[in-house]
């Protein structure tokens, strides 16, 4: 909890991020599938409003290691593929294919939303080192899920090959998934981490 009223969470983004989520998730629902939820950046979406709701400085800090530098990454693809038509990094092609529902790219603009909202969150209520070691253990019981319990040509949190839906054929589909687990917060989550506590030792950040 935040340690006095001017470091609370306004509540109108309690409110209009509860409103996303009414609208976003049965919607997801519906033209998706609930295996869509295992992706890490949507299940972020639930971990923040509950993370809002509880002003829960662990909660939001996990996510915002989550979404960062993920969200970033996703806008530059889609910025440069809209711009020049190529893909720098890869794995949003699906924002430009006419056969994917209008809505549900429309939908996916929510890696601009929960960057920003995950970073207004922590700016105010301050960031928890606990973060990275939280939101690692919870993204290795996802990976493994999203392996098992999910459609392998959805290919969810990229557990058969990187970005699209072809599983790669280097090596070994195990070894794969545990150099994926290994890579994932080594290159999303600790560089942002590592800002935050940056930020935190110039007193720039609680």
């Amino acid at each position: 909890m935040p340690d006095t009223a001017s470091d609370s969470l306004p509540l109108w983004l309690k409110l209009a991020f509860t409103a996303w989520i009414v609208a976003w998730a049965p919607t997801f629902w519906v033209l998706l599938g609930p295996q869509n939820y295992f992706w890490l950046c949507n299940l972020a979406n639930f971990l923040i409003l509950v993370g809002l709701w509880r002003e829960s400085r662990l909660l939001l800090s996990m996510q915002w290691l989550a979404v960062a530098l993920v969200g970033t990454l996703w806008a530059l693809d889609v910025g440069t593929a809209a711009l020049i038509g190529w893909h720098p990094i890869g794995g949003t092609e699906y924002m430009f294919d006419g056969e994917e529902p209008l809505l549900t790219r429309l939908l996916s603009l929510y890696h601009l939303i929960l960057p920003a909202v995950a970073g207004l969150s922590v700016w105010r209520l301050g960031y928890e080192p606990r973060a990275l070691a939280w939101q690692t253990g919870l993204t290795w019981l996802v990976i493994p899920a999203s392996f098992l319990f999910t459609d392998p040509s959805r290919n969810v949190n990229w557990t058969r090959g990187p970005f699209g839906s072809e599983p790669q054929a280097l090596v070994d589909p195990l070894l794969y998934l545990v150099a994926l687990m290994g890579l994932w917060p080594l290159l999303l989550f600790l560089p942002v981490h590592l800002l935050m506590r940056a930020l935190q030792r110039r007193g720039l950040l609680r």
